[in-house]
């Protein structure tokens, strides 16, 4: 573990996490900061569009709602509740802040990214549309070498953090609220996702398109009653936030306190676990769409990120700040003493603010919160490692594959998965790598699509 943790360290700090945010700068710069200046665009083609809903187009594929639904089943995760918090402690309030900073310039390395794999997708076996990083790598870098190496990581951190973390947070969260044995909410849950998953991509997005915007809604509401209850303390949060996120270091009681590296750190570093813009992960659902504008699909790819960062994960940390169940002391206390109680980060925390307003429904509602997060991702994740089988012409070993993926989800569920989190981070940095290349070195194309179709509006 030890190692899994430099090497983890090694590929995303500051390296990659740097990658991360020059992609996206770049893009914003190339579009004219597009995602501020052009809001009320992308709003329209998505937001309106799901107001006035959708129908099924000809030629196969999923809708826009289905793909985004499959893309956020996988974003809007376990991170989004028990990941801010532990940024949070970790990093001060300053991290949100970066968080946000994060989320912004992602909006336009997420749009590039879903724009690329709509240009190059291609067809399924079943007439509708596939496509990812791996072919936009080999058909337009040429390289099946990245290609190759994307897919190999896709599968592997799909059996890893796509599923034994996800199915690990669920088991813990019923077992600490309801006591459920964690074996047999393994099991269930592996049945559950078979049965979803033996159906395909079809299956999941008709079942991510009705499970997402109602735990999307569920946690949002929840949060937002909470907020209401300490509005007051909303002003001087978000001023704590700003300042903490830019002062070298945020003095607090006896001299201590957060630095500005911290914040950034866990900051940036959840912001792309959160969204997964530049990942490529999420691409390989948006190619899915039977969106016939490779421009339009980015917009929905500015639309993830919007929801998954901006949106919730704003709500969860804003949350945790203003309802005081935070204290910088303490937690700064406990990391230098190396003391850090497992109730002072992670859903623990998320589910102890809820509690100053919904008393023990507070845990409740964040355990099942939870549970809803973990399952989709399970779904999506599940997607994506079939996409790198499938590329690699492993398809007559799918049926072996989604019986690991089963076996795993039961295995997580009562295992201790501390070193599956280091090895995610070093497979989710081996797949960032060369898609984030091959997004700058394609992004001349993705940026004339764009310019094209948006002077068509």
């Amino acid at each position: 573990m030890g190692f899994l943790e430099r090497l983890g360290n090694f590929i995303w700090n500051p390296w990659l996490l740097g990658l991360f945010l020059l992609t996206g700068l770049y893009a914003s710069v190339r579009t004219g900061f597009f995602q501020i200046f052009r809001w009320r665009l992308w709003m329209r083609v998505t937001a309106g569009a799901l107001f006035k809903g959708q129908r099924q187009r000809k030629g196969g594929g999923l809708t826009q709602l289905q793909t985004l639904s499959t893309a956020l089943a996988s974003t809007i995760g376990t991170g989004s509740i028990a990941g801010v918090a532990t940024a949070i402690f970790y990093g001060g309030p300053g991290a949100v802040f970066w968080m946000w900073v994060s989320a912004f310039l992602g909006m336009m390395t997420g749009c590039l990214e879903k724009t690329l794999a709509i240009r190059y997708r291609e067809r399924s076996r079943d007439g509708g549309w596939q496509g990812g990083p791996m072919c936009y790598m080999e058909h337009g870098l040429g390289s099946r070498f990245l290609a190759a190496w994307f897919s190999v990581c896709c599968i592997a951190a799909s059996l890893c953090g796509g599923n034994m973390v996800q199915s690990n947070s669920i088991a813990a969260a019923l077992e600490a609220t309801f006591g459920w044995d964690r074996l047999g909410v393994g099991i269930v849950t592996a049945l559950l996702t078979g049965i979803v998953i033996l159906g395909g991509i079809g299956r999941i997005g008709a079942v991510s398109e009705k499970l997402v915007p109602c735990m999307a809604a569920l946690f949002l509401g929840g949060g937002l009653i909470v907020l209401i209850c300490h509005a007051r303390m909303i002003p001087s949060v978000l001023e704590r936030i700003v300042t903490e996120a830019l002062t070298p270091r945020a003095a607090l009681g006896g001299g201590a306190g957060y630095g500005m590296a911290s914040a950034m750190r866990y900051g940036v570093a959840r912001g792309v676990f959160t969204n997964e813009a530049g990942m490529g992960t999420s691409a390989m659902a948006h190619a899915a769409s039977n969106v016939k504008e490779p421009a339009e699909q980015g917009m929905w790819g500015i639309f993830e990120v919007f929801v998954a960062t901006i949106l919730v994960c704003s709500v969860s940390a804003l949350v945790i700040l203003t309802s005081g169940v935070y204290q910088p002391e303490e937690a700064l206390k406990a990391l230098a003493e190396g003391a850090v109680e497992p109730a002072m980060v992670g859903a623990p925390l998320s589910a102890a603010a809820f509690a100053t307003v919904f008393g023990r429904w507070g845990g409740v509602l964040v355990s099942v919160c939870l549970l809803l997060f973990a399952f989709t991702s399970l779904l999506g994740c599940s997607y994506y490692g079939e996409r790198g089988l499938e590329y690699l012409g492993g398809m007559r070993w799918r049926g072996a594959y989604r019986a690991l993926f089963l076996l795993a989800i039961v295995g997580g569920s009562v295992g201790d998965v501390a070193a599956v989190w280091q090895l995610t981070d070093v497979l989710n940095g081996l797949m960032a790598l060369p898609n984030l290349c091959a997004i700058l070195l394609l992004s001349p194309q993705a940026l004339r699509l764009l310019r094209t179709w948006v002077n068509a509006q």
